[in-house]
């Protein structure tokens, strides 16, 4: 009977009316196809959550991949979004049906109308519980201007739930209820060097994009070569900006500056262990993960103080922050850590340490209380999801057989502990590891 689909006329109740069940989340999010930080967020969670005995985990693209001599269509401008799209929809009616939560991340606008409310109007339409999973530091223009599609759809999510402080503050100043969970760091991806003497040697790797404001990173790097001529700067990631910001390399006279596209985590690694400082100036921002990745790596980071960061970065402890726009400060910081005596030794120990707050074991017990808060609310099904349920295959996993013959739970999953059965406070503030901003 092993591997064997049983099927079964009766509807199968949500996971947590037993124990024994796991719960069926499915994570709707970019896949990799879309380099970019939802992508990489949502990939450490599939791959986290896999190897956990209380959820069986589903993973489906808001870039779904036309099968094979249809796949030229997704190279043409319009058609590309329209068809994307369609099998989005699709796939989205097709499959959420079999799980009981579902978490759908989300950036903003058009992103957000089409990626994220679709999922939230499907988990509606079968009775599942959905998790907005925002995580645009453009949210508060976004929410403010989409006034149709913004907020009264989000209201329909059962939670919605946000990488920082920073985001729950701006949506409760539009009525909205979210809870911060930080995203996750892979600190084996992202190992530690030790850096005994900085060298002039720095990196950048954000999206190409206006709201980075790259533009003011190779501003800043201008004036680091006055006083360090062999000074390197690598500018990793892609974007609408590209050709505007290396013409702007070749007019400020710089040196050095490599410019090498959109490249995969695994490549980004070697690049972290290659720099020595790490400079963002975004103009626009929330919790970016390349500071995390910063921190994990060893690399001190010099940031402007947008959006969230101030509440992941406490400047002259784990990093040093400079107002957006100031490239001169951005310059003067960086040249601060090569030559004031202890400093960079002293970011660097205390950022590796805020690092740990953003592993997988530190971030995941929280995802697993909220999911299992919300299925444990459930209601009854309704007359549609019984009939599609009457044909549903019922694994002999998903009868809970295989937690019925394992006696002891395994202790490395944070849900075998009851204390994770207690609902994930939904408070219009921060979590436990996030009270207060910094």
């Amino acid at each position: 009977m092993k591997g064997r689909a049983l099927h079964s006329r009766q509807v199968q109740p949500p996971a947590t009316e037993n124990r024994l069940c796991p719960i069926r989340l499915l994570i709707v999010a970019p896949s990799l196809d879309i380099i970019g930080g939802q992508a990489v967020q949502a990939q450490r969670l599939v791959r986290g959550f896999q190897k956990s005995t209380c959820l069986e985990v589903g993973f489906l693209p808001h870039n779904p991949r036309l099968p094979g001599p249809f796949r030229s269509l997704q190279t043409i401008k319009y058609v590309r979004t329209l068809v994307t799209s369609l099998l989005y929809f699709a796939s989205l009616l097709a499959r959420a049906w079999r799980y009981d939560v579902i978490h759908v991340f989300s950036a903003s606008y058009y992103s957000y109308l089409l990626s994220a409310v679709p999922a939230i109007l499907v988990a509606k339409l079968y009775r599942r519980k959905s998790v907005l999973n925002y995580r645009s530091g453009e949210a508060e223009d976004h929410i403010s201007r989409w006034r149709l599609t913004a907020s009264p759809v989000m209201k329909l999510a059962d939670a919605i739930v946000v990488p920082s402080g920073y985001l729950v503050e701006v949506f409760r100043r539009f009525g909205l209820r979210a809870s911060a969970v930080s995203n996750v760091v892979d600190t084996e991806m992202f190992g530690y060097r030790e850096r005994e003497r900085l060298r002039p040697v720095f990196l950048s790797n954000r999206n190409l994009e206006s709201l980075y404001n790259v533009g003011c990173i190779l501003r800043a790097f201008g004036k680091i070569q006055e006083r360090y001529p062999e000074g390197r700067l690598i500018v990793a990631g892609d974007g609408k900006q590209r050709g505007t910001l290396e013409a702007e390399a070749r007019e400020l006279g710089l040196r050095n500056v490599e410019f090498v596209g959109q490249v995969t985590p695994e490549v980004m690694s070697k690049l972290y262990r290659e720099a020595d400082i790490y400079l963002n100036s975004s103009d626009i921002d929330n919790m970016p993960g390349s500071i995390l990745e910063s921190f994990s790596s060893g690399l001190p980071v010099v940031t402007t103080d947008a959006g969230g960061i101030p509440y992941i970065v406490r400047d002259e402890e784990t990093g040093l922050m400079v107002k957006r726009g100031d490239a001169e400060g951005l310059a003067g910081r960086a040249i601060r850590l090569l030559e004031e005596e202890g400093l960079a030794r002293r970011i660097i120990r205390n950022a590796r340490e805020e690092c740990m707050r953003y592993t997988w074991s530190a971030v995941s017990s929280d995802w697993i209380r909220l999911y299992r808060s919300l299925a444990s609310q459930r209601p009854a099904p309704s007359p549609f999801e019984a009939a599609q349920n009457s044909i549903r295959p019922v694994t002999l996993r998903s009868l809970g057989s295989k937690r019925a013959q394992n006696v002891g739970e395994d202790v490395s999953d944070p849900a075998a502990d009851p204390a994770y059965l207690a609902p994930l406070p939904l408070e219009s503030g921060t979590t436990q590891r996030e009270s207060r901003p910094h």
